[in-house]
């Protein structure tokens, strides 16, 4: 492990504080360069379009349905990155009560939150920060991070004990969204003209890697200035975000313009990570995002990312590499991609940009 990820480079403050301390300004750190202030949902500046809904129960029905679906799913990857789906099997008990025991947690008193701080040597446990380097911006939001899968690097010292059900409905709502991402995987890989199992078996089959952050945004006096969550796209595979339907905050690039994702109750909204980007050859490609806050109400968010095993070097299929569209990047294990997010945060495309081949 890189020695740069052994500790934070600053006393880590939790924005929940700083927010609950009653200060009309937020700290210089938080305050984001003008070019990368936010634009603020119910603003003339936001673009009106939406990200494509996709009804997953049509997988079910006839060959005309199927194909629909499939066309669909793969026309927002390419032209989006992002989609929501509805009817998408997951229990609406489960989600509830996820969401639930989460804002219960960080609801708790600091002082009992802090005793699961995390380090960025895993990112297991109750962290306010992304990335090791000193003096950087910061993020106005708090988190969460639990690994799922592989059950060996699951470290339960990390898992909250209060609330009492926390860790067992967490473990079922991770079951129910690796399930959801399987089928996502199986679509994927018929839009790419693959049998059904192509794409989870190049994530390394059985031995796919899955976590999760509960994301937590308080309120903020100045949410003009900040961003909860800087400009990235997902390092992963998949993403699957259960949004607080009642506060918007999610942004997609579009172009060169921010989209505002108003999330439809009861949907979840999935997302292309850097490792399908590389997979696919760019066929399809993970986009931007980030997250904005508010003055008047706190919001809280479940990102799941699916992911490849760790060790297993990925690049792009041979089947996708041709005289007209080369190889664009080369291999590399999720294991070494992923310390460039751990160690600079998130940082637009650079991540998987840098990976292309020379």
């Amino acid at each position: 492990m890189d020695s740069l990820l052994h500790d934070w480079p600053e006393p880590v403050v939790a924005v929940q504080s700083i927010a609950e301390s009653g200060s009309t300004l937020i700290p210089n750190k938080y305050v984001k360069p003008a070019a990368d202030r936010p634009t603020v949902p119910g603003s003339s500046a936001g673009r009106e379009l939406s990200i494509p809904i996709i009804d997953l129960g049509k997988l079910a029905g006839g060959v005309v349905d199927c194909r629909a679906v499939i066309r669909a799913i793969s026309d927002a990857c390419r032209d989006w990155g992002f989609f929501q789906v509805v009817n998408h099997g997951v229990d609406m008990e489960v989600v509830r009560a996820v969401l639930g025991v989460w804002r219960e947690f960080f609801k708790l008193p600091m002082e009992e939150k802090k005793k699961l701080a995390n380090s960025p040597r895993t990112y297991e446990g109750y962290g306010s920060r992304l990335g090791v380097e000193k003096d950087s911006s910061l993020d106005w939001g708090d988190y969460f991070y639990l690994h799922l899968l592989p059950h060996c690097i699951k470290n339960f010292d990390k898992w909250p004990t209060v609330p009492g059900a926390c860790r067992e409905i967490t473990e079922e709502y991770g079951r129910q969204m690796v399930n959801l991402c399987e089928t996502v995987m199986k679509v994927l890989s018929m839009s790419l003209g693959f049998d059904v199992g192509f794409l989870k078996e190049k994530f390394g089959g059985e031995e796919i890697g899955a976590c999760m952050r509960v994301n937590y945004y308080p309120t903020c006096p100045q949410p003009e200035l900040t961003l909860g969550l800087s400009a990235h796209s997902d390092p992963g595979g998949l993403t699957v975000l259960l949004a607080d339907d009642r506060v918007p905050g999610l942004q997609v690039r579009k172009g060169n313009d921010w989209v505002t994702v108003n999330p439809i109750p009861g949907a979840l909204i999935i997302n292309v990570g850097d490792q399908i980007q590389v997979l696919s050859n760019a066929t399809y490609k993970s986009v931007e995002h980030r997250v904005v806050v508010n003055e008047a109400e706190e919001r809280l968010s479940i990102a799941f990312f699916y992911n490849p095993k760790s060790d297993l070097p990925l690049e792009p299929v041979k089947e996708l590499i041709t005289q007209d569209r080369p190889q664009l990047y080369r291999a590399m294990t999720f294991n070494e991609y992923r310390l460039y997010i751990r160690k600079k945060g998130p940082s637009g495309k650079t991540q998987v940009e840098s990976l292309k081949a020379m």
